[in-house]
């Protein structure tokens, strides 16, 4: 019987649209789930959704929890990490509120800037350790890690460890939705080629299905027409001066370049409708959440919308629907567009599928640095995952990546090595800190931020 650990199922959203995906086969129907936390409270919401979806389908699986990382991998066929490290509070309060003093704004800070320095410094550790534990306890088994920032958590994992291992990211075929609306096509019928590295990837074919016949003239005239989503200005700007479109949202995308978020330039937030602060009014959203479930949970039920939206009153609005969204489909059982299920049940039932992964450069894209993270289409089937040979990509788009690659390069060197300076390199390298700030307030940045994070980041004090 298949085994599949959820390490960081506190993460109640997440690892309900996973078990659901996962017990909707036919074939992973009895699968065995173990549901590991380190916080209690909410590993028992993570349980009690668990019921709520075994109910819906008739299954009779079984569900394990503990917060015992250990006994959670004993006879684990498949990992799925889905943690975060410090949690809102203190990490991410810290993340945003040091640099916000020096004059360094950002809007998700979770996979590139400084605060995605930060993150992978205090995730990686964490990684490596689990997949130690791996090795001793459940050495065949797949590590399908989630956890930002993605690129930087897979070099590091290739590097300390020879467990199996894929990062997952839902932008592609997310954005890939989105394009679709926007041009008044089903999904359905496009089929599209996308390589590069995770939140910095770009489709190098945007087709139709069957005929082979260029989309991209349909997303041109979006932004001719002045039909761009007021959401996604930054990416259709991207896309008009590299001829290209990227996978991940503007919002994530405006702090990876040097050109939306200046504050010597404030227009630029309005005209390109950057929402600061994005992942803070997130996290606040999600305790709101948590705190709501658990009230309703006490009284075997999940809350209503009225409920909901009257508790998120001081939310950012975009906040409030996706809110709203994420916990009233907790009362069902949809399929998500999570690539988990999809490896496990290729892997297990030899179905042949293709989805993108996150793995190590190796041969993949001939421009990109050797051993770096690349994001490229993988066969999986009994076999595992095979990852796509792509060859050269535009050079435009490999000098882009190659930015981001730096950074990811010496905040990976510094986890490992734990050398302190490699710290302040990758922060004077990071193409929006750089822009924004001189060398001594790089410095001054990040020691104040070493200091702050603490037990956190004990081996750079």
């Amino acid at each position: 019987m298949t085994k599949v650990t959820f390490i960081g199922a506190g993460s109640t959203v997440f690892a309900k649209n996973l078990m659901g995906d996962i017990w909707s086969y036919p074939e992973l129907a009895d699968a065995t789930i173990c549901l590991m936390d380190i916080d209690a409270r909410r590993l028992e919401q993570s349980e009690q959704v668990a019921g709520h979806i075994i109910k819906a389908l008739g299954n009779e699986p079984k569900v394990e929890t503990t917060t015992d990382r250990r006994a959670a991998l004993q006879g684990a066929d498949y990992v799925i990490c889905m943690i975060q490290v410090g949690g809102y509070e203190p990490a991410t309060v810290i993340d945003f509120e040091i640099p916000r003093k020096y004059g360094l704004r950002q809007t998700i800070g979770d996979t590139l800037g400084i605060g995605g320095i930060m993150r992978g410094l205090r995730t990686i550790p964490v990684l490596v350790d689990i997949a130690h534990d791996m090795e001793a306890i459940c050495p065949e088994a797949l590590l399908v890690n989630y956890a930002n920032p993605m690129c930087m958590n897979q070099w590091a994992l290739s590097r300390a460890s020879d467990i199996r291992a894929v990062g997952l990211c839902h932008s592609v075929p997310g954005t890939a939705h989105e394009l679709a609306r926007d041009i008044g096509l089903p999904y359905e019928e496009i089929n599209y080629l996308v390589a590069g590295i995770n939140h910095m990837a770009f489709y190098l074919k945007f087709e139709r299905r069957g005929t082979g016949e260029d989309l991209y003239p349909l997303i041109r005239r979006v932004y001719d027409e002045g039909r761009v989503p007021k959401w996604n200005r930054v990416r259709y700007e991207m896309f008009k001066r590299l001829g290209y479109f990227v996978t991940e949202s503007s919002e994530h995308f405006s702090e990876y370049v040097p050109y939306f978020i200046k504050e010597r330039a404030p227009h630029l937030i309005e005209e390109f409708n950057i929402p600061l602060d994005e992942y803070i009014e997130r996290c606040k959203a999600g305790i709101i959440s948590w705190q709501l479930l658990e009230q309703a949970e006490e009284q075997g039920r999940i809350p209503s919308e009225e409920e909901i939206l009257d508790a998120l009153r001081d939310v950012h609005p975009m906040r409030k629907d996706w809110t709203v969204r994420s916990i009233t489909s907790l009362k069902e059982v949809e399929r998500s567009v999570e690539y988990g299920s999809l490896i496990i049940h290729s892997m297990e039932t030899g179905a042949a599928r293709t989805i993108y992964g996150n793995v190590p450069n190796d041969g993949i894209i001939d421009n990109l640095p050797a051993g770096c993270c690349v994001e490229v289409p993988c066969l999986v089937d009994a076999n595992g995952i095979q990852p796509t040979r792509i060859g050269d990509i535009p050079p435009q788009l490999a000098a882009l990546m190659r930015t981001n690659i730096n950074v990811q390069s010496l905040t990976v060197e510094a986890a490992l090595t734990r050398k302190r300076e490699h710290i302040y390199h990758a922060a004077m390298l990071d193409p929006h800190t750089a822009a924004e700030l001189t060398l001594d307030q790089i410095w001054a940045l990040v020691d104040e931020l070493i200091e702050a994070h603490g037990e956190y980041l004990p081996e750079y004090r």
